[in-house]
């Protein structure tokens, strides 16, 4: 990754005809912070490098963000559901898996494969009348609509999915597919 000059970063600003202080604003930094940088006084730090260029982006109208890539309309399974219950709902919606969602906070996901593990539906111990909380993992990770498409993409490469949050409650859905199909 190449990083942008102190050149770069003035050109940038003054071709989107931004101020010093609007750039700033928009970047949480101070209006002094952005001319040392553009005068070469002072190199900051990557995190403030990135909100800087974030800053721009937006701008730019180039940053997309969790709330530009999210599906609102979440189809999940509550804790207390059935297993055979999320393995219906999975089919026909043709998900792979499943938010678990109490009190419109995400709790946990389910997919395919904790089905599987389990011994399937009629398989062993029939695991489809056992509760989703007992085949659910809990590690699932939320985002806020503000968050940026690096930071969800950094997301989905540990997770099957990203639950976007506004005011505690669940807003949206994004997975792998949805950023591809930003991307292309």
């Amino acid at each position: 990754m190449e990083l942008p000059t102190s050149t770069d970063l003035r050109e940038r600003r003054t071709e989107l005809e931004l101020t010093q202080s609007d750039l700033a604003d928009r970047a949480g930094v101070s209006q002094p912070l952005i001319a040392r940088i553009e005068s070469g006084d002072v190199d900051p730090r990557l995190s403030t490098l990135r909100r800087i260029v974030n800053a721009l982006q937006e701008a730019e109208g180039g940053l997309l963000r969790a709330r530009d890539l999210m599906h609102t309309d979440v189809v999940g399974v509550a804790p207390d559901d059935s297993v055979r219950e999320a393995i219906s709902l999975m089919l026909e919606e043709g998900y792979s898996q499943l938010p678990v969602i109490r009190d419109e906070y995400p709790v946990g996901i389910i997919s395919n494969g904790d089905v599987r593990r389990l011994g399937g539906e009629g398989g062993e111990g029939n695991a489809g009348s056992l509760p989703v909380a007992e085949a659910m993992r809990e590690s699932i990770t939320t985002v806020t609509t503000d968050t940026t498409l690096d930071e969800v993409d950094a997301h989905l490469d540990h997770h099957e999915a990203v639950i976007v949050i506004e005011e505690g409650h669940v807003a949206g859905i994004v997975t792998e597919a949805d950023v591809a199909a930003h991307l292309s």
